[in-house]
């Protein structure tokens, strides 16, 4: 089987149209609930983008309880899901074009991301992406919450014997790389240099990826 596993934020889901609102809601709520002072920390929160929520609050919310960040986290989720049902959020351009052209052209996509299970689910539904990934594959379903054993899951539940990872973060690029995939990083929102710099290939559109996968069929994307 030949299959794409995309990474989803800041690959095919624009996230920064609703990070903003949605982690400005949870901190108002610690405001609210006297557990903060001063100004959310949206730098902070991007310069960590891409890793799991779990960690996310142990940076952001350091000196408080585990209890504290478990609520932020469940009411962050709350207010991102909202936002995306509202039609706040986004795709990057192409999403659907370049879904469809794998589809078509023999392609299984699915999709691994370090995002929980509920807010994956909000936006395929939102954006009926069901009819074109094959599955959705959230780190909570991995106890290491480790990147590169979500890809080897999928790998192993599908048999996956030819594909690439595409992502904009290391994470995605190192677990494509330890599985045995081609790494290909988007340079997009939140990607890094020196991170884009370990992959294969690094592209600036969702649609480069067909001439990608034209050139895989004479050069082989590696197994």
């Amino acid at each position: 089987m030949k299959s794409v596993i995309f990474d989803m934020d800041g690959t095919l889901f624009q996230t920064d149209t609703i990070l903003e609102l949605s982690l400005h809601d949870a901190f108002e709520n610690l405001r609210s609930l006297h557990q903060w002072n001063g100004a959310t920390p949206i730098e902070e929160y991007r310069e960590i983008m891409g890793v799991p929520l779990p960690k996310v609050w142990e940076a952001l919310l350091p000196n408080h309880s585990l209890s504290i960040r478990e609520q932020t986290d469940a009411y962050f989720l709350q207010r991102l899901i909202e936002n995306i049902y509202h039609g706040r959020g986004a795709l990057y351009p192409n999403v659907k074009e370049l879904f469809e052209y794998l589809k078509g052209n023999g392609w299984s996509i699915f999709i691994a991301s370090n995002g929980l299970t509920a807010y994956l689910e909000a936006i395929v539904d939102h954006y009926h992406l069901e009819q074109w990934v094959t599955e959705t594959f959230s780190i909570e379903q991995i106890d290491t919450l480790n990147k590169g054993d979500l890809v080897k899951t999928i790998i192993e539940k599908y048999g996956i014997t030819k594909g690439a990872v595409v992502g904009d973060r290391l994470s995605d690029i190192n677990a494509a790389k330890d599985n045995g995939l081609i790494a290909i990083g988007c340079h997009f929102d939140f990607a890094k240099e020196v991170e884009l710099a370990h992959a294969d290939y690094v592209i600036k559109d969702l649609l480069e990826l067909k001439t990608l996968l034209k050139k895989s069929r004479s050069k082989g994307i590696r197994s």
